[in-house]
């Protein structure tokens, strides 16, 4: 009777465990038959568009505290390929959560800045595949990060990362803050980064050194029309000390109309500056026209098309094979179903 009891105990207290515990399998599966042209040529194939799947948990520990963690791996959905940067190689973190914020630790996927500006904006496809933004740079460490975000007020929260190069001699370590702010149909963002990976184009062929960003959002949502745009400065050096600067720039709408989605966005990136000095032909447009039709909350059919104006000096592409004055573009037909 007494071991029945114990029993009995040990399995009540294993069911209160798993009441305050959550682990949720989720994903995406992004894929669209395209005509693309590039530097090597034109072409059809089966393109997959950044296809995912995770694992997301939470831990009640009371007190209104949280344990938290994401583990997301990415695949290749026209051939089954895993992610070549390993198993959770898109984002893997373990947190906590509580009134103070919540705080994390490991690989975010993108940087804070990234999701408060390009990412916010890219409605059509979620920033994904061949038609996504081109012209943004990315400075920043991903991996190896240490991310807090304080607490909602009214609307308002701030996260603040720091990335530690860990593998590369003399590399810089990366510093981000961004606000984001969320009020009815208002979403406004700002974000600062610090880091790595300062290459920029008209930059003499040298290391790249660092790079200074600092981006601003905003986006408005009118009935069925949601409107949104960002600014963009990009500030590089390299290792001989060449000073290179940019501004960039996007603007998006959607439609919305029963089950369809009517999209267009233009991006644009202004005349590279290199140590005073604007250099001709090396700025780029890109244009998005697309739709999309809800089948349900989790899949759509899409299609779009997408085109990268190079000048003479620039190379901007979201995918294949460009050169200087090589025009990217694809026409898509696809479909998108998330878990």
């Amino acid at each position: 009777m007494k071991r029945t009891l114990i029993a009995a105990a040990a399995v009540l207290a294993a069911g209160t465990a798993f009441a305050q515990s959550s682990v949720s399998l989720y994903g995406r599966i992004n894929t669209s038959v395209e005509r693309q042209k590039d530097a090597v040529g034109t072409k059809t194939v089966v393109q997959d568009s950044n296809s995912r799947w995770g694992l997301r948990g939470s831990e009640d520990l009371g007190n209104g505290l949280k344990g938290l963690f994401v583990l997301e791996s990415g695949f290749a959905s026209d051939t089954g390929v895993g992610d070549a940067r390993g198993l959770f190689g898109r984002e893997s973190w373990v947190g906590v959560e509580g009134n103070f914020g919540r705080v994390r630790l490991g690989n975010m996927g993108q940087t804070a800045a990234y999701y408060t500006t390009a990412d916010y904006i890219s409605m059509h496809n979620h920033d994904t595949g061949t038609s996504s933004d081109a012209l943004i740079l990315l400075p920043g460490v991903k991996q190896n990060n240490i991310s807090y975000n304080t607490p909602s007020f009214g609307g308002l929260v701030i996260e603040a990362q720091y990335g530690l190069k860990e593998t590369v001699v003399g590399g810089k370590n990366s510093a981000v803050v961004a606000a984001n702010y969320d009020r009815g149909p208002l979403h406004l963002g700002l974000a600062y980064t610090d880091g790595p990976l300062g290459g920029m184009i008209g930059l003499a062929a040298a290391a790249p050194k660092e790079a200074k960003e600092l981006g601003a959002r905003a986006l408005y949502e009118l009935g069925p029309v949601t409107v949104g745009a960002y600014a963009i400065y990009d500030k590089g050096e390299d290792s001989l000390g060449n000073e290179s600067k940019r501004m960039a720039y996007r603007v998006s709408a959607m439609y919305t109309l029963g089950g369809s989605e009517f999209h267009a966005n233009v991006g644009y990136a202004d005349k590279v500056k290199v140590n005073g000095t604007k250099l001709d032909d090396t700025q780029a447009l890109q244009y998005t026209v697309a739709y999309n039709y809800n089948l349900s909350k989790r899949t759509k059919l899409y299609a779009f098309y997408t085109k990268v104006d190079n000048k003479a000096l620039a190379a901007y592409t979201a995918f294949g094979t460009v050169t200087p004055n090589v025009d990217p573009s694809s026409f898509a037909i696809g479909v998108r179903h998330a878990f």
